[in-house]
């Protein structure tokens, strides 16, 4: 039997926590009574930006059990990680769980977040008591925390240091239900790895009463000296909605990259936790996106510095069309301890219709001395003198505001590899022409992948490009 977004009780959570053990079950219920008491947008401050009223309580339903089938391009997309390491995940159920052999075999751990609490509850939970969440932070956090369906963990040993990516591949199910997933990323002690999420949804089939949605919590633990990076790329259908809390605790001399690539959903809420920990630790988070029609785009970025001499940046990019929207709020906060920390925030936009629109609200929050920290923000229109004078040179008028775009993402997309940035372009060029989004092995991204490899260079740091950096 469905429950719905709206009808969420403590009895459902109890359910759900069902053969847990008792520190699990502890959480789920001090996480769902925040939940009960929590506005959907907790801030006032961003309150009469947020289009968090898109998500319709009553159409979002829950089951015990979904439709784990998969239709032809979810099983033609795993005919070709043959080989590849990661889980596909249909709905709550693990479909199938891929380890290539010389990875299993360096003590790389993939599974479902049930059986990983099982064999391995003793590290989950040193992990979340020693990183515990603030549930009053956000009421979809309580909500992720408490009522998680599913979910996958990933441990990279210490030492280890994976060439191929780990790909986590989600898709909601075909029967309309929607998902709580609670996923947990851990690199281990001098550890390097990529782990790349794939997020798709083939959406409602227009039907009112029902609304899916991907509600998704995700933790990366970052030990010292090791190196995380966390690619998203979120391509779900164009009526769904999806909501994703992110907390990264990094320590000392570790890394973690975000890079995130959204261009499905009718909302996307992303709200990002960089946790600089322990000295010398760094993070960066690097997002594109591309809305069409009456898409709406919530991201959140937090920068949060506790160790000396921390370095942390935020850069995201809207390319904005028809009526679509994006908000971008961002916080940079250095601590008592956070002496000699250096952050950067950036939110940019441009809009390529008039009806379509951007916020950005950057700001600081510092209690120490000796630090650099500086927010940054803009958002504009399209400048005619540009599309003239590509014009001029034989484009159309689509045409050059493409070009236009693509001149406005460069920048950013430099600061990921080329295998990344062929991802980003294969989608953008897909949504561009209305196209499926689904990654695919195929000519095109064959050719841009080419092309992507063939132009790639290491870029200048940005903070040495900004002028109080100089």
């Amino acid at each position: 039997m469905a429950t719905s977004l709206s009808s969420i009780d403590s009895g459902y959570v109890d359910s759900l926590a069902g053969t847990e053990p008792g520190w699990l079950a502890a959480m789920r219920k001090q996480a769902f009574s925040q939940y009960q008491l929590l506005p959907a947008e907790v801030s006032p401050l961003y309150s009469k930006y947020s289009d968090i009223n898109k998500i319709k309580p009553q159409n979002v339903h829950f089951a015990a059990t979904t439709q784990a089938a998969l239709g032809k391009d979810l099983s033609d997309r795993l005919k070709e990680l043959e080989g590849d390491t990661g889980v596909l995940q249909v709905g709550q159920e693990i479909n199938k769980i891929f380890v290539r052999d010389s990875v299993a075999k360096q003590g790389v751990i993939v599974s479902g977040i049930q059986e990983a609490v099982s064999k391995h509850g003793d590290l989950i939970k040193s992990l979340m008591e020693a990183n515990q969440l603030n549930y009053v932070d956000d009421k979809f956090l309580a909500l992720e925390a408490a009522a998680f369906q599913s979910g996958v963990f990933v441990y990279i040993p210490k030492n280890v240091a994976l060439e191929d990516p780990i790909r986590l591949i989600t898709s909601l199910a075909v029967d309309g239900t929607s998902l709580i997933s609670r996923n947990i990323v851990v690199a281990d002690t001098g550890s390097k790895a990529t782990v790349v999420q794939e997020l798709y949804a083939s959406g409602s089939s227009g039907r009112q009463d029902v609304q899916q949605g991907y509600f998704e919590l995700m933790e990366t633990h970052v030990n010292p000296n090791a190196h995380l990076e966390m690619v998203t790329l979120q391509a779900m259908g164009a009526d769904t909605v999806n909501v994703s809390n992110r907390k990264a605790f990094v320590e000392r001399d570790a890394k973690m990259s975000w890079y995130i690539g959204m261009f499905g959903s009718l909302l996307s809420r992303y709200k990002t936790d960089s946790i600089m920990k322990g000295a010398g630790a760094s993070a960066e988070d690097v997002e594109i996106i591309f809305g069409v029609g009456n898409q709406s785009f919530d991201v959140m970025s937090n920068l949060i510095h506790h160790g000396q001499y921390s370095r942390g940046r935020v850069l995201v990019k809207s390319v904005l069309k028809d009526t679509s929207k994006s908000l971008f709020k961002g916080m940079i906060k250095i601590g008592k301890d956070g002496k000699g920390a250096e952050s950067y925030l950036a939110g940019h936009a441009i809009l390529l219709d008039k009806g379509s629109k951007s916020d950005s609200i950057p700001g600081l929050e510092i209690e120490t001395n000796e630090v650099k920290a500086t927010h940054s923000a803009s958002v504009a229109q399209i400048d005619e003198n540009q599309i003239y004078y590509l014009s001029t040179r034989g484009l159309t008028r689509e045409g050059a505001k493409r070009e236009i775009v693509s001149g406005f993402l460069e920048p950013l997309s430099r600061k990921m590899g080329p295998t990344i940035r062929a991802w980003v372009n294969y989608l953008i060029e897909n949504k561009w022409q209305g196209r499926q989004l689904m990654l695919r092995t195929d000519e095109a991204m064959e050719q841009i992948l080419e092309v992507e490899k063939s132009r790639y260079r290491e870029t200048q740091d940005i903070f040495e490009k900004h002028y109080k950096y100089r």
